[in-house]
C-alpha cells in the first residue's frame, strides 16, 4: 500500500516512514526537499498519485498564532483538494492530547502564550473533519523529545517554573508507532488518543530530563507558571481512560540520552 507522510523527514515522520516500509508498505517521505510544498500545492499531485493513505506529521515552523493559522489551514485545505482528485481513501493527521482546552484562552496566560498555536490545530481538525475524505486524527501527548525546549520556555535566569500538573509523556518513536497503526487501519472518523506509560508532574517530568544532561538549572513547582505561557488544569495535558498506551518509559529513554549538558 502506497503511504504519502507529510513532513516525512521530521523527528516523527522519518521514524514512521522507516517503520511503515519494514511493515512492507510503499511509503513516501513528502517534504520540501524532495518537492513536495504544501503551502504552495507544488508536486502534490504527482507525489500523490496511486496513494491509499496520506498521513500528515507536517508541523509549524512557528508557535505565533498567525503562522501557526496560515501553515496549518493553507497546508491542510490543499492537501484535502489533491487527495479527492487523486482518490485518497483515508487522510491521517497528528494532533495534540487537548488541543480543545489549550486553544481556550484564559485571563492568566502569559505574554508569550502559545494558546494561538493550538488554536490553529484546532482549525486543522475542524478542516479535516468537514472534508468527505475518510479521516483518523491521533491525539498524541508530550514527547520526551521536548522536555528541554518546555524548560527553556520556562527558564528566567538559573530557575525554571513550570505548573505542578500531570503530563503524561511519549517517546517519539512511540508516535510514530501509534500514528503507523492508525495509517494502515480502517479511519475511525473521529479522534484516537495516545500516552505514554506514566504520568509524571510536570516539575518532576521536567527534572528529571535536565538531571540527565547534567543540567544545573534548578527547576520549582509554580502552580502560576502554566506550561508555555498557557494556564493549565490538573488533567489539560493527560488523554483520557480509553486512550492508548505506548511502551517506552521515561527512565528507559533517558538511559539512552547523551550525558552532557548541550549550551543553551
Amino acid at each position: 500500500m502506497k503511504i504519502v507522510v507529510i513532513g516525512g523527514t521530521g523527528l516523527i515522520g522519518s521514524k514512521l516512514v522507516k517503520q511503515l516500509r519494514q511493515g512492507g508498505h510503499e511509503a513516501v517521505a513528502a517534504s520540501p526537499d524532495s518537492g513536495v510544498n504544501t503551502l504552495t500545492g507544488q508536486g502534490l499531485a504527482e507525489v500523490l498519485e496511486g496513494a491509499a493513505v496520506v498521513v500528515d506529521v507536517s508541523n509549524s515552523p512557528s508557535f505565533d498564532e498567525a503562522t501557526a493559522m496560515n501553515f496549518f489551514t493553507t497546508a491542510t485545505r490543499n492537501l484535502l483538494r489533491y487527495e479527492a482528485a487523486a482518490g485518497v481513501a483515508h487522510h491521517v493527521a497528528l494532533s495534540v492530547v487537548g488541543t480543545d482546552r489549550l486553544s481556550e484562552p484564559r485571563p492568566s496566560d502569559g505574554e508569550h502564550s502559545i494558546r494561538g498555536y493550538f488554536r490553529a490545530k484546532l482549525a486543522q481538525e475542524q478542516l479535516i473533519q468537514q472534508s468527505s475524505i475518510p479521516y483518523s486524527i491521533v491525539h498524541a501527548t508530550q514527547f520526551f523529545e521536548f522536555v528541554k525546549s518546555i524548560a527553556d520556555a520556562a527558564t528566567a535566569g538559573t530557575t525554571v517554573r513550570v505548573a505542578p500538573v500531570l503530563i503524561q509523556p511519549m517517546a517519539a518513536e512511540d508516535v510514530a508507532k501509534a500514528v503507523g497503526r492508525v495509517a494502515v487501519g480502517t479511519p475511525v472518523n473521529g479522534t484516537v488518543e495516545v500516552g505514554g506509560p506514566e504520568q509524571f508532574r510536570l516539575d518532576e517530568f521536567v527534572r528529571k530530563g535536565l538531571s540527565v544532561r547534567n543540567d544545573p538549572r534548578t527547576v520549582v513547582p509554580d502552580p502560576r507558571a502554566g506550561y508555555y505561557g498557557v494556564e493549565v488544569d490538573e488533567r489539560t495535558l493527560v488523554p483520557g481512560i480509553d486512550a492508548a498506551v505506548a511502551e517506552i518509559r521515561f527512565d528507559n529513554w533517558l538511559q539512552q540520552q547523551p550525558a552532557t549538558a548541550p549550551a543553551r
